[in-house]
């Protein structure tokens, strides 16, 4: 079983510790090193810059949002535990978790760090296609002769140089294509380091909701669970048709996903979908003039 050392990057067989350094961070899988599509998702990312930046919040839960009507844009992990998520009522998260410190947002301050993060993804590749200031894909291929190591160990470099010198840290999905990578990402956070496998991708999904598709709302989910799909498995059991008469275009690609196929690239050219900004009144009103 290849292993690499998340920490010294050795690479080894089959291990619980590094036989080098002694670390327990090590990561094993059987395709460890031949697949080469990733997505990097920045840990708590705004909480993580604003104690960064103010020490003083290091041990303190942390929520980033506006006050009183606001709504949560992010929150540490020590928030998190108890309860606190992102798009919550901010009343309703401070019932959760009184003693917070909730900070307004810096987006500058956070989109200076997204770009020197950026700079960094992109020394390891120029395939690099960001989500939002805080996750983003890579394609490492044909990229080991350029650095020496494959795309698994660079990786793992990223996210300790990230640490090192941008004081954030991020969790690293490894698969064979964008869907699946994003859902690596999101399995062992933080600062994980998942794989998905071709060999294992049918058994993974199986029993998986839906929901883990990326795009899929409540109002989607509510559209699949009243035709009986709520799993992977669910999904299985319908003809390709089928699903394109009921759900359209979207029909088609759940078809793809529940095989664990997505065929979309690695893009650098992102078009923007939509602009968006709102404003919430301190206090209910139907004034049509204010």
């Amino acid at each position: 079983m290849p292993s690499m050392c998340r920490d010294c990057f050795e690479t080894f067989g089959e291990g619980r510790r590094c036989p080098s350094c002694r670390s327990p961070r090590v990561a094993s899988h059987p395709e460890l090193f031949s697949l080469h599509i990733a997505h990097m998702d920045c840990d708590a990312f705004y909480a993580s810059v604003e104690k960064r930046d103010n020490p003083e919040l290091r041990d303190k839960p942390v929520i980033i949002g506006g006050r009183e009507r606001g709504v949560v844009s992010t929150a540490c992990y020590i928030a998190r535990i108890k309860g606190v998520r992102s798009a919550m009522p901010m009343f309703q998260a401070l019932k959760l978790c009184p003693d917070a410190v909730v900070v307004r947002p810096r987006m500058e301050a956070y989109a200076e760090t997204s770009r020197a993060v950026r700079e960094m993804m992109s020394e390891l590749t120029p395939l690099v296609e960001p989500l939002s200031l805080d996750e983003a894909f890579m394609d490492l291929s044909g990229t080991e002769k350029l650095h020496g190591y494959p795309p698994s160990v660079m990786l793992a470099k990223l996210v300790r140089r990230m640490k090192a010198e941008l004081g954030v840290t991020g969790s690293i999905g490894l698969s064979h294509n964008k869907f699946l990578a994003k859902v690596a990402s999101d399995l062992d956070k933080p600062r994980g380091y998942s794989i998905i496998g071709k060999r294992e991708t049918s058994e993974f999904l199986r029993a998986k909701p839906v929901r883990l598709i990326w795009g899929i709302g409540p109002s989607t989910q509510s559209s699949l669970e009243s035709v009986g799909i709520r799993t992977f498995d669910d999904l299985l059991r319908w003809e390709m048709d089928e699903l394109q008469r009921r759900f359209g275009k979207m029909g088609l690609r759940l078809w793809h996903l529940a095989r664990g196929r997505d065929a979309r690239g690695v893009s650098t050219k992102v078009e923007t979908k939509g602009i968006s900004n709102e404003t919430t009144f301190s206090t209910d009103t139907a004034d049509i003039d204010i």
